[in-house]
């Protein structure tokens, strides 16, 4: 019996992708860091960016913390040129909703209290579920999902079902993901998985914003034309997620390089592309830049 072996996908150096354009954009988790701290070598990928003065941002649905807090996590790992500026979380992108779509009154939330600054950025008064009671519900005008922490997933989540069943309000998710690494081998249940069965449960349409959605996307394009005259050609998106970082990018026409330093694995990524037909437009180990 011969053994017929699955041979490896070809990976590129990822400087001589980032070389060809003037923005890059990258996920966060699994990118720049993942389960262990820091990728080893990402500061000489920004020490390089930094260098030769090519523009990147940091593409997230993290909504837990606001651009300040995701920005000091990164100091702390020793990236102290990707600061608040650089952060480009969906949280901006459903404040920005909230502006507009929501004239007053209080705003409720399921997550952490410091996910709640992009709700009170947009000037609105914000009330966890938990603190919802009949003499208040009539004042709530919004729910909105930002993170799976900081509320108690039996009593709020069946709290924000009867909001929703009481109120024609909207609902926002925040954060589109399903689930989160948490190891090597686990992951946990993300906010985005719990909004889609409490949307299942109450028969109403969500608003969601983050990757792999084109809004996403958009709003960073936008936000990347105010600094500089730019096309989609010359944007790169760098992630570890097919299904978010890669389909995202595709979708709203972006050359994509997937990594292997989170989500993907080299010997699955075959079989995963394959299966989802999601392609990305170049694969590389990591995205470190190495400087000689």
């Amino acid at each position: 019996m011969v053994l017929q072996l699955i041979p490896m996908i070809k990976t590129t150096d990822f400087k001589s992708i980032a070389d060809r354009y003037k923005v890059i954009f990258f996920d966060s988790f699994g990118v720049i860091k993942n389960y262990w701290g820091l990728v080893p070598g990402m500061r000489d990928t920004f020490d390089y960016l930094e260098a030769n003065q090519k523009e990147y941002y940091i593409v997230t649905n993290d909504a837990s913390r606001s651009p300040q807090q995701l920005a000091a996590s990164f100091v702390k790992l020793g990236l102290e040129m990707i600061t608040a500026d650089k952060i480009i979380s969906s949280g901006m992108l459903a404040k920005e909703y909230l502006d507009l779509k929501v004239d007053g009154g209080s705003v409720a939330f399921l997550g952490t209290d410091d996910s709640a600054h992009y709700i009170e950025n947009a000037g609105l008064h914000t009330i966890p579920v938990r603190d919802i009671t009949d003499e208040n519900i009539n004042q709530v005008n919004g729910l909105v999902f930002m993170d799976d922490e900081g509320f108690n997933w039996f009593s709020d989540l069946n709290k924000a079902v009867n909001l929703l069943r009481k109120r024609n309000i909207p609902a926002i998710v925040a954060n589109t993901d399903f689930a989160y690494p948490l190891n090597m081998n686990d992951v946990a249940i993300a906010v985005g998985a719990l909004a889609n069965m409490i949307e299942h449960v109450v028969g109403k349409r969500f608003i969601r914003f983050g990757k792999p959605d084109s809004q996403m996307f958009m709003f960073a394009y936008d936000l990347v034309r105010e600094k500089m005259e730019i096309s989609k050609k010359d944007i790169l998106m760098v992630g570890d997620t097919l299904h978010t970082d890669i389909l995202g990018g595709n979708k709203f026409g972006l050359d994509t390089v997937l990594v292997f330093s989170g989500n993907v694995k080299p010997e699955d990524a075959e079989t995963a592309i394959s299966s989802t037909g999601i392609v990305p437009t170049y694969i590389c180990d990591t995205a470190v830049i190495k400087i000689d």
